[in-house]
């Protein structure tokens, strides 16, 4: 029996976006007189939201500092919002052969499961063109976050599916862990935003090492 439709992830598995990321996190921390952060430090970083991301630049660190003071998060949250929507889709490109993979899975209803909040979303998928391959967007700032199971349920839900007919794509340790937490199979992308995980231990049903890899699995159950 084929899967009857598919929940993927965006940043990290259609679209590498850090940079712009990079640039708007730099952009604030210097703001508020905290020390800039390597490109290679925010692309381990992010995975799980903007608030998440912002106090991971503030500690330096992917563990955030618990004494961060509230204040300075909160301003510097907002700083880098505004920043970011001037940025974002600016440096980012989708993966190789994301246009060939969507436009071969037409025949599929497709849901958009991500953290970014659905503004930054919105115009990421826009930009780069992608925003008619996807019946339906959960966004970060719509539910809870991954590795939450609630935002997979609610795509299900608005596709009409169960958990048991679609499968997740992704490409990080939130992605695998809030399919597994849906009850959702789950095909982990080696190429992305891993957090310095190895995404085998955490035991994906599927681990491919391009996006047209997927192919043949959503159109084969094992």
């Amino acid at each position: 029996m084929s899967y009857q439709g598919v929940l993927f992830d965006l940043d990290g598995t259609l679209v590498d976006s850090v940079e712009d990321m990079y640039m708007a996190l730099n952009l604030t921390l210097t703001e508020v007189a905290y020390p800039i952060v390597s490109y290679a430090q925010v692309k381990t970083w992010v995975g799980n939201g903007i608030s998440m991301l912002v106090k991971r630049g503030l500690t330096g660190d992917m563990q955030v500092n618990p004494d961060l003071n509230q204040s300075l998060v909160d301003i510097s949250i907002v700083r880098f919002k505004q920043h970011y929507h001037d940025i974002v889709g600016n440096y980012a490109a989708l993966y190789a052969h994301v246009e060939t993979g969507l436009s071969a899975l037409a025949h599929l209803p497709k849901a958009l499961v991500t953290n970014k909040d659905r503004v930054f979303t919105e115009l990421l998928l826009n930009k780069l063109k992608l925003d008619h391959h996807f019946d339906v967007l959960v966004c970060g700032d719509d539910t809870d976050k991954k590795p939450n199971p609630k935002p997979l349920i609610m795509a299900c839900k608005s596709l009409g599916l169960s958990v048991d007919d679609v499968i997740m794509v992704g490409d990080s340790k939130s992605d695998i862990l809030a399919a597994k937490n849906a009850k959702v199979d789950v095909i982990a992308v080696k190429y992305g935003y891993n957090q310095g995980c190895h995404l085998e231990d955490l035991n994906p049903e599927y681990l491919c090492e391009g996006f047209l890899d997927i192919i043949p699995i959503l159109n084969k159950r094992n």
